[in-house]
């Protein structure tokens, strides 16, 4: 169970306008960008990181904060995975930007897939309101 409320979105990206989609276990139809909860007295930065390397294989990519903060309520289908009194995330937002397009390590345990996306169709794909404002965000060499 997570009781810190925090959680980053990483967007993968390359420089010749890809963008890396992650499809999730549950639901099947849930395309995304890297994303996971801040362990205990870890930095937003250190997490975005960890779950870079954890769900792609990427350990050595520099990645950029955005500065960018959303909050949003906890949907009913994740409640379960936080503290009761905890209804609402606080997400960090970076990106990482690739040279191009590279084999991706997933984790199996969390995707089940993974593509790289045309910046369009990646907009198209991801379901989160969020990951799709990061996406149309990125900057204007990938657009």
């Amino acid at each position: 169970m997570y009781k810190r409320p925090e959680s980053v979105l990483v967007v993968v990206y390359t420089l010749t306008g890809e963008v890396l989609l992650l499809q999730r276990r549950e639901p099947a139809d849930f395309w995304q960008s890297v994303t996971g909860s801040l362990h205990r007295d870890e930095t937003p930065a250190q997490a975005a990181q960890r779950e870079l390397a954890e769900e792609t294989g990427l350990a050595e990519v520099m990645i950029e904060d955005c500065r960018q903060l959303n909050r949003y309520p906890i949907l009913p289908n994740w409640r379960p995975r936080y503290d009761p009194a905890v209804n609402e995330n606080l997400e960090h937002v970076f990106r990482a930007a690739l040279p191009a397009v590279c084999p991706i390590i997933i984790a199996p345990q969390e995707h089940t897939a993974y593509c790289w996306a045309p910046r369009d169709e990646a907009l198209r794909r991801v379901s989160s309101a969020t990951n799709h404002a990061a996406i149309q965000a990125l900057p204007f060499a990938c657009r």
